[in-house]
């Protein structure tokens, strides 16, 4: 099976990505593009480096990705500072994702910071795939149609649509490039993300669905 450039969601547990039908955008988010930092780093670069403090009070990894990867987040911003703050950890969650394939590291300490239970085991088996098969992420990601949530019971969810149409894998051995079709490009992602005392929200699960998102 081909290996999708921006598919976090761990195709190894697609038969639970069908959950949802459709993503629409989130209401009073702004439309204005957030390019990852650290996308000029040169490929060789660490894709996380040390500890910062960020609103919220704790530690959180600084993440950085080489200029090969280039993400961008578009309307990831809300009025509601809580909302906001689900938006900020879930948005670097993803980012350091990629970061431990770039890394060829699955237990890459970004990664395993933002991620816990479901979505850091079936995590750890989707960056795992990609390192064992020497591949590495290169192109353009476009993430879009943020929609927050925090549920009755505290837990929060988080919608997302992301454009892998200009993202492609390497294969660091071969140097064979394998871009991904057009059709199959727009993902939905559906995550559920629980807030530590820390006031970090960890993201506890995550499923896709291809072809969701318009």
């Amino acid at each position: 099976m081909t290996r999708r450039f921006l598919s976090v969601a761990v195709a190894i547990t697609a038969s639970t990505a069908l959950l949802l039908t459709g993503c629409s955008s989130g209401g009073s988010d702004d439309d204005a593009p957030d390019k990852i930092k650290g996308s000029g780093a040169d490929t060789d670069s660490s894709a996380s480096a040390g500890p910062s403090a960020k609103p919220g009070g704790a530690m959180r990894p600084d993440i950085t990705l080489p200029k090969s990867v280039q993400v961008t987040f578009e309307g990831w911003t809300n009025s509601d500072p809580k909302l906001q703050a689900i938006l900020d950890d879930g948005k670097e969650r993803l980012r350091a994702s990629y970061a431990a394939i770039i890394n060829k590291d699955p237990q890459d300490d970004a990664f395993t910071f933002y991620s816990e239970s479901d979505a850091l085991r079936t995590g750890t088996e989707w960056v795992k795939g990609f390192t064992d098969k020497n591949l590495v992420l290169i192109g353009k990601g476009r993430v879009f149609q943020p929609q927050p949530r925090i549920s009755p019971d505290g837990s929060g969810t988080l919608f997302y649509c992301v454009d892998e149409g200009k993202g492609s894998t390497k294969d660091t051995k071969t140097g064979k490039v394998t871009a991904t079709p057009a059709d199959d490009a727009l993902v939905l992602y559906r995550t559920k993300l629980r807030k530590t005392k820390e006031g970090v929200w960890k993201t506890t699960m995550v499923q896709t669905e291809r072809g969701a998102c318009k």
